[in-house]
């Protein structure tokens, strides 16, 4: 599994503008990209301006196509001038444990 957690600065007054198109990414990515298996919107605790987008694909090559795809390009076209981001905060693939069951 390959994850990616970003970090955006939204506008007070355009917090559910952004919220929005998080929540349609999510979605559509959703239904369209088997590949995506998580695509979560986190608030953080002090801030409520500063959101994290923490998503999970198959594999690098997975991550690669949402970037390439529609999704990915409308999500940027209606939060480019309401956020600032994405600041990367991971983006790796998960270490899994061999003994575990």
């Amino acid at each position: 599994m390959y994850h990616v957690a970003v970090a955006f600065d939204v506008q007070p007054d355009r917090r559910e503008e952004f919220i929005a198109a998080c929540h349609a990414d999510a979605r559509d990515s959703a239904v369209d990209e088997p590949f995506t298996q998580r695509f979560e919107l986190v608030v953080d605790e002090n801030d409520p301006n500063r959101f994290y987008l923490d998503e999970v694909y198959d594999d690098a090559a997975g991550f690669d196509k949402h970037m390439a795809g529609p999704h990915f390009a409308k999500f940027f076209e209606r939060i480019g001038h309401i956020a600032e981001g994405p600041a990367w905060l991971i983006r790796g693939t998960r270490v899994v444990d061999p003994t575990a069951s």
